[in-house]
């Protein structure tokens, strides 16, 4: 499909091989660049020459772990990632979101299903075929606070030093959700809404997961190190100033 205007590229990393061979297959008549690995070695070379939009992973493979891989990815891109594992268990769902996966779905699943997961992971990553840059008004939106300053219509997070915070798609909305509503209590409820999360299935411990990533980021810069706070039975609240510039949506 090179050349070709596409849903999105994908990277299938699976040692299933019938599997990956009906995942290529699905995707790409769904209109998708598909991209295979058997392997976390093979992962890696592929993407030497191959820049997928997102990653569909699976966590038990020869030659290393997905989740290992999955921690390895976020050091230097915000790519996003799917788990898929046979593993359903409370504990790796959480684990695989902390390593900074934006979603996670256990085998066996509905190729429908993770049809819709991926769409909904790529709408928030970016809109689909997003060659088109966002309008000026958009882009010159600002929020300052707390030294730090959002420009949702770029989707960029600095700090007073000029250093990039790199934020997920689901971390991403969640900062918007936050600052249009700063100094107001969110439940898990209303942030599973207002992310459009609604594959959460209210498990609170993968809102919790969410919070505690964009936390450990903001938390790298000092005046941003208590942004977020809990509200003991109630939820969490940004707790900042927000100053806009720039014209209104």
């Amino acid at each position: 499909m090179s050349g070709l205007v596409t849903q999105g590229k994908l990277l299938v990393v699976d040692d299933d091989t019938g599997l990956r061979e009906t995942l290529t297959d699905f995707f790409e008549l769904e209109g998708y660049e598909v991209v295979g690995a058997a392997s976390v070695p093979e992962a890696r070379d592929r993407l030497k020459t191959f820049a997928p939009d997102l990653l569909l992973l699976d966590i038990n493979m020869p030659g290393g772990d997905g989740l290992t891989f999955a921690a390895e990815m976020r050091t230097h891109s915000t790519t996003p990632i799917i788990i898929l594992s046979g593993k359903g268990a409370m504990v790796d769902r959480v684990v695989g979101l902390e390593v900074g996966a934006d979603d996670y779905l256990g085998k066996p699943f509905e190729l429908r299903e993770l049809l819709a997961r991926v769409r909904a992971v790529l709408r928030r990553a970016r809109p689909v075929g997003a060659e088109v840059p966002a309008s000026p008004s958009e882009a010159e939106r600002t929020a300052r606070f707390a030294s730090l300053v959002f420009v949702p219509g770029r989707r960029s997070l600095t700090a007073s030093t000029g250093a990039a915070i790199d934020l997920t798609g689901a971390e991403f909305n969640l900062m918007v959700a936050f600052i249009e509503r700063a100094n107001r209590v969110l439940s898990r409820d209303a942030i599973a809404d207002l992310t459009r999360k609604d594959e959460w299935e209210g498990f609170d411990r993968s809102i919790d997961t969410l919070i505690s990533r964009l936390r450990r980021k903001l938390g790298a810069h000092a005046d941003a190190a208590q942004l977020i706070q809990t509200v003991r039975g109630e939820g969490y609240v940004l707790a900042a100033e927000i100053k806009w510039s720039g014209p209104r949506e």
